[in-house]
């Protein structure tokens, strides 16, 4: 069985590994690389491998840096099944099109320019229609479920409580070349225990082959109850200045957290009780219409909240407003009071939330809260930076706004949790990888995999590097 890294490979964006076993090849995940504009378009359109040599996709979860070059995939020849859980299809359904959408307004963009500079045009990564088709080949399986993908191979799916429908992939394969069982488990993007809205990721009692993601592999995150505590000061003090909180959020999985504290600090009194909130991004709220068709998915304390909540509804109460329409979202420009603007994307580089940006930036009563990981070379990066100057649409924007960052929201597991659930592994792989993290943070949780728990064959790779195991 060989294993080649094709993305998220000393970086956190562009999720590929291709598996070669008995004669076929699975493909676990096919994300978008996120990054500076031109680098990310020549690698996001050239994939790595024949499509068409490709048998089934495994996708772990809906995040674009997951799924995103999905449509590209078949567009390139694909023609098997994709294989995901029903909440991720439905997220994918959503989520595809908008990055279609995204495409086709900044090629627009981008061919305007080019055209002044003579220059040819230059096509999306994929458009609507790709999209439509690609859907045609996912497949929905239920957690805990064991599903035959191709002769000798078992796909099972445990919640990875990352986001909606986020699995831990597990396949069982009967090796004909090395005539032996071989379990390889690929931990997708691994989510905390005791967080608000999901379960908690499932923890995986044998691994022959662990590839697994490391984004805070080097790092601990701030008590949940802590981030709150943040959360409420940075808008406190906010609003007491006559001030916008301006959060670039994920559509999918940020966006659904934050509205839900939100709520419960309403509840509580600890914010006032009057500050308009808005989830200012039409993907978001059909993602948000999507978490609410899955109650299933709900941890309890969620579904203890909703027992006492007048809503009946975690994402929604009374100065909850979602704007769908562009005439909506250019109101929220003329707002001269206090608000929470939430909008995506999360790392600033497309959408709504550019616009907000513009308008609030230079203003020092505002406040730009960060709640995720920023990719290098994004504008949310530069942001986090507290670059003095910012460019946004291609002009030059003074940041003075006050700049704050919560990371206790992530959802990924910090170090101490991801080896918590590494170290529940009672029979223990013989081969580790160490994927989705910058260097960094991969070398450094490789290297404790190795110290703390006596993992041998411990890899950080290379992008594009193959391994024989």
């Amino acid at each position: 069985m060989q294993i080649q890294f094709h993305g998220a490979a000393r970086t956190v964006t562009g999720s590929q590994h291709l598996v070669s076993v008995n004669g076929r090849k699975i493909l676990l995940d096919c994300g978008l690389y996120q990054g500076s504009r031109k680098a990310s378009y020549d690698r996001n359109q050239n994939l790595p491998f024949d499509a068409s040599e490709v048998d089934v996709l495994v996708l772990s979860h809906a995040h674009i840096d997951h799924s995103g070059n999905v449509p590209n995939l078949v567009k390139s020849g694909f023609t098997g099944d994709i294989v995901c859980t029903y909440a991720t299809r439905d997220l994918c359904a959503v989520m595809l099109r908008d990055s279609a959408k995204i495409q086709h307004y900044d090629i627009e963009f981008l061919n305007k320019k080019r055209a002044k500079q003579d220059l040819p045009p230059i096509e999306p990564i994929y458009n609507m229609e790709d999209v439509v088709e690609s859907l045609k080949h996912f497949i929905g399986l239920g957690y805990e479920r064991p599903y035959q993908i191709m002769p000798g191979v078992t796909l099972t799916f445990y919640d990875a409580g990352h986001i909606l429908g986020s699995a831990i992939s597990v396949l069982d394969i009967e090796d004909e070349e090395e005539k032996k069982h071989t379990r390889l488990v690929f931990s997708g993007d691994l989510g905390r225990p005791d967080r608000p809205i999901l379960r908690d990721p499932t923890f995986i009692d044998s691994a022959d082959v662990l590839i697994i993601e490391s984004t805070y592999g080097n790092r601990e995150h701030a008590h949940l109850e802590e981030a709150s505590k943040k959360l409420e000061n940075i808008i406190n003090r906010t609003c007491q200045r006559d001030g916008k909180v301006i959060v670039p959020a994920f559509a999918v999985g940020r966006t659904q957290e934050l509205v839900y504290r939100l709520h419960k600090l309403v509840e509580a009194r600890d914010i006032p009780p009057n500050l308009p909130v808005y989830v200012d991004s039409p993907l978001a709220i059909d993602a948000t219409g999507i978490y609410r068709l899955h109650p299933e998915a709900y941890d309890e304390e969620v579904a203890q909240f909703l027992l006492g909540d007048r809503h009946n509804d975690p994402f929604g109460f009374d100065m909850m407003y979602y704007t769908r329409s562009t005439a909506q979202s250019k109101e929220l420009n003329f707002l001269r009071t206090p608000a929470v603007i939430i909008s995506a994307s999360g790392m600033a580089e497309a959408g709504r939330i550019l616009h907000h940006l513009k308008n609030n930036v230079e203003d020092s009563r505002n406040t730009i809260l960060i709640v995720g990981w920023q990719a290098p070379n994004t504008l949310g990066r530069r942001i986090v930076e507290r670059q003095p100057k910012v460019k946004i649409f291609g002009e030059e924007y003074a940041l003075k706004a006050e700049v704050a960052t919560i990371n206790g929201f992530s959802a990924h597991a910090d170090r101490s949790e991801l080896l918590e659930w590494t170290g529940r592994i009672e029979k223990r792989p013989s081969h580790t990888f160490i994927v989705h993290g910058e260097e960094e943070a991969s070398l450094a949780f490789a290297d404790t995999l190795r110290r703390e728990q006596g993992l041998k064959n411990v890899h950080v790779p290379e992008l594009g590097q193959k391994f024989t195991v």
